[in-house]
């Protein structure tokens, strides 16, 4: 029985245990306990995504380390000048800092960017190939448009999603009247759309059914904890 049970299956029961344990404990017992657990949390979905993923060549290192790099470099911005994002501080919870900046979100921005771009490619490849052969489009020009675009349209999302939990939980701190600025979403659209082209040229396998699974468990946790948390 359990020689049938694929590496999907298993990295997603481990995920959907870990963020059931952690929406519980945050709405009904101590946060702060819980809250010391996020670090393990995100190192523990990206553990699972790296071993789900099929194909980890050169190609897939360097989308990992464009998106650590950027994701890093333009929130050190984003910190330090309100350039980028608008005007917000991080909080204790994510753990180690770099200029301020928790080395946990260049990970989340791989995370996040890596299961929108997978599930992008993964549910739209069918209706891709449908249009392009109606419209005489070719497939390739059309999956490149979708992945990348809808990609970071879906990465933003998440993200509207995400905020004011994160706010809440004290991952970061809108400075000013407190209020998401809308410029953030702006920014969050044009870097995705710049690391989603990197995930989309990048030669290697684009099939992870966990990939899409966790993005469903973290939108679903993040949703639960948007409409009850306190």
């Amino acid at each position: 029985m359990l020689s049938r049970v694929s590496k999907f299956q298993v990295a997603t029961a481990i995920a959907v245990l870990f963020h059931t344990i952690g929406l519980v404990g945050l709405l009904y017992f101590d946060k702060s306990f819980f809250l010391e657990a996020t670090p393990f949390n995100l190192l523990l979905s990206f553990a699972l995504l790296v071993w789900t993923q099929a194909e980890k060549n050169l190609h897939f290192l360097f989308f990992f380390i464009a998106c650590f790099l950027v994701g890093m470099a333009v929130e050190i911005i984003g910190i330090h000048t309100g350039v980028l994002f608008g005007d917000y501080t991080y909080g204790n919870v994510l753990g180690f800092k770099f200029k301020d900046v928790p080395l946990l979100i260049g990970i989340n921005w791989f995370i996040i960017i890596y299961c929108c771009g997978i599930s992008v490619h993964t549910l739209l490849m069918k209706m891709i190939n449908r249009v392009a052969a109606d419209t005489g489009n070719t497939p390739a020009a059309m999956k490149a448009l979708s992945v990348i675009i809808d990609g970071a349209t879906l990465a933003v999302f998440f993200d509207w999603l995400m905020e004011p939990v994160a706010v809440k939980l004290g991952y970061w701190v809108w400075n000013g009247d407190g209020s998401i600025p809308v410029f953030n979403y702006m920014c969050w659209f044009v870097v995705s759309v710049l690391l989603l082209a990197v995930f989309h040229f990048a030669k290697f396998s684009k099939q992870n059914k966990f990939a899409v699974n966790l993005l469903l468990i973290q939108m679903m946790f993040f949703l639960l904890l948007r409409t009850f948390l306190k």
